[in-house]
């Protein structure tokens, strides 16, 4: 890589490393080192590994703080959806990293710089160096600026549960209810981190309330927890009469 091109993959980084061989590194595929006659003796993949597990700790970490009101089992979608092959290829294509990496032949012909895998796999490297040139610190700042805050401000912004807003409307016109409403109640914190409390109500009732890092990330979670407590008033009556 040379000193230009250095620069600029830093500047789109948004990090200046202190020790260049670092990032070299963690853009080097696999296929590189196992080219003929290549002098290349070390890939990404030890960066890979790295990588994912300081990126594991920095998304843990931030929906953990921003989404108090969800139970494990979201968190865990949370981080699936935000740390999945589509979601880092994404990152790593913005960030054009496929421009830089070094390929083995086989992969630069059949389009390796545009492969899933290979950038997914990129991106977590770039995480690992900058992690070992600067620190987690440093690391967590390019993964919210390159990947949370680009989610939270995308239309992927929903990260856990399929449409509950549907769901609880098909529920509720399947019975004869009218439709719901939701109102934002109160908007609180940081730009990066900013949360929305959201009301759900039927028919002049308020029936749920909750939190999320959007409008539509509250909307979705009353919708859930609404419906819920519908399903469960719903069976709670069946109950009832089937006792008497």
């Amino acid at each position: 890589m040379t000193e230009e091109e250095l620069r600029g993959l830093e500047a789109h980084l948004g990090y200046q490393f202190r020790e260049p061989s670092g990032i070299a590194l963690a853009l080097t595929h696999r296929s590189a080192r196992l080219s003929v006659a290549t002098e290349i003796q070390l890939d990404n993949e030890r960066l890979e590994f790295l990588g994912d597990r300081v990126l594991g700790l920095v998304v843990s970490q931030h929906l953990y703080e921003c989404f108090p009101q969800w139970d494990v089992g979201r968190l865990s979608k949370g981080i699936s959806r935000l740390a999945s092959r589509a979601s880092l290829q994404a990152a790593a294509s913005a960030l054009g990293l496929g421009k830089y990496l070094r390929l083995g032949r086989g992969e630069e012909v059949t389009g390796g710089r545009e492969k899933r895998n290979l950038l997914a796999d990129a991106y977590e490297a770039v995480v690992a160096a900058i992690y070992l040139d600067g620190g987690l610190e440093a690391a967590a700042a390019f993964i919210r600026r390159n990947l949370l805050e680009s989610e939270a401000s995308g239309a992927r912004a929903t990260w856990s549960e399929s449409d509950d807003k549907s769901a609880l409307q098909e529920w509720l016109q399947s019975r004869g209810l009218g439709a719901a409403q939701y109102r934002v109640v109160r908007t609180e914190g940081p730009d990066h981190c900013k949360t929305f409390a959201v009301e759900l109500w039927l028919e002049g009732v308020a029936v749920a309330a909750s939190e999320g890092r959007s409008k539509k990330e509250a909307e979705q979670e009353a919708a859930h927890l609404g419906l819920a407590q519908l399903r469960a008033e719903e069976e709670s009556r069946i109950a009832a009469n089937n006792d008497r």
